[in-house]
C-alpha cells in the first residue's frame, strides 16, 4: 500500500492533485512550521498578462507557528480580488460557467484556520473531478519518513521545487496558450475550467 506525505495546498498545482489520485492513501502534514510563499496559502494561474499568483492572507505568525494554527486574515478584500481575477482569467474557458457556482462560495463564506478552508477546498475539488483519496492528517510533525511513505512536502514547492520522477507535465489546452505557450503545473483550477470532466485523465 502507497502512500504520499503532502504540505496543505490553496487550490493547489496539478502536480499535488495528481498524488491524490495515484496514491493509496494521503497523509497532510498540519504540524509543520508555517512557510510564507508557499502553496499553502498561494496558488498560480494563467492570466491574460502572464502568470499569477493569487495569495491568501494570514494573520501575522508567531516563530515556528504550526500550519494548523495559522488563522486566515480579512486583509484587502482577498476574496473579492481572487474571485474577480479567477472571472477575468477563465471566463473564456469552456468551462468555468459549469463549474462557478461550485467554487464562488470558497470566496463568500469566511474560515477562520487555513488547513480548513484549504481542506474544504480540496474535498470539493476531489468531487468536482472524480477521485476519492483516503486523506488523513499527521498527528505529529514527521521528521524522518519511513521506506512505506513517500515525502512530497518540500519536492511540491512553489519557489523552490524538488524533482520529481512520478510528474511529467502534460500539455491541455489554455486560454491564453498562443499568447504565452503552455503554462503547465497551475493550480489544479487552471485544469478544471479548462478540460472540465476530463481532468482526470491528466493525474
Amino acid at each position: 500500500m502507497s502512500t504520499a506525505l503532502l504540505q496543505s495546498t490553496y487550490f493547489g498545482p496539478v502536480q499535488w492533485y495528481q498524488k491524490l489520485y495515484r496514491y493509496d492513501s494521503i497523509l497532510i502534514e498540519q504540524h509543520d512550521t508555517y512557510q510564507k510563499q508557499t502553496f499553502r496559502n498561494r496558488c498560480v494561474i494563467a492570466t491574460a498578462n502572464g502568470l499569477q499568483a493569487l495569495t491568501v492572507p494570514v494573520e501575522a505568525p508567531g516563530e515556528r507557528c504550526a500550519m494548523k494554527e495559522v488563522r486566515i486574515s480579512d486583509h484587502n478584500q482577498w476574496r473579492r480580488v481572487h474571485w474577480n481575477a479567477l472571472q477575468s482569467a477563465y471566463s473564456e474557458s469552456p468551462f468555468f460557467e459549469y463549474y462557478q457556482d461550485d467554487i464562488r462560495p470558497f470566496f463568500e463564506k469566511k474560515y477562520d484556520y487555513l488547513i480548513d478552508f484549504n481542506e474544504a477546498i480540496r474535498q470539493k475539488i476531489c468531487e468536482l473531478i472524480d477521485i476519492e483519496p483516503k486523506v488523513e492528517y499527521t498527528e505529529e510533525f514527521i521528521s524522518s519518513t519511513p521506506s512505506t511513505i513517500a515525502d512530497y512536502r518540500e519536492v511540491i514547492h512553489s519557489k523552490h521545487p524538488q524533482p520529481d520522477a512520478d510528474f511529467t507535465p502534460k500539455r491541455y489546452w489554455q486560454v491564453f496558450e498562443r499568447k504565452h505557450g503552455f503554462q503547465p503545473n497551475l493550480s489544479i483550477l487552471d485544469l478544471l475550467f479548462n478540460m472540465g470532466t476530463e481532468s482526470v485523465f491528466y493525474l
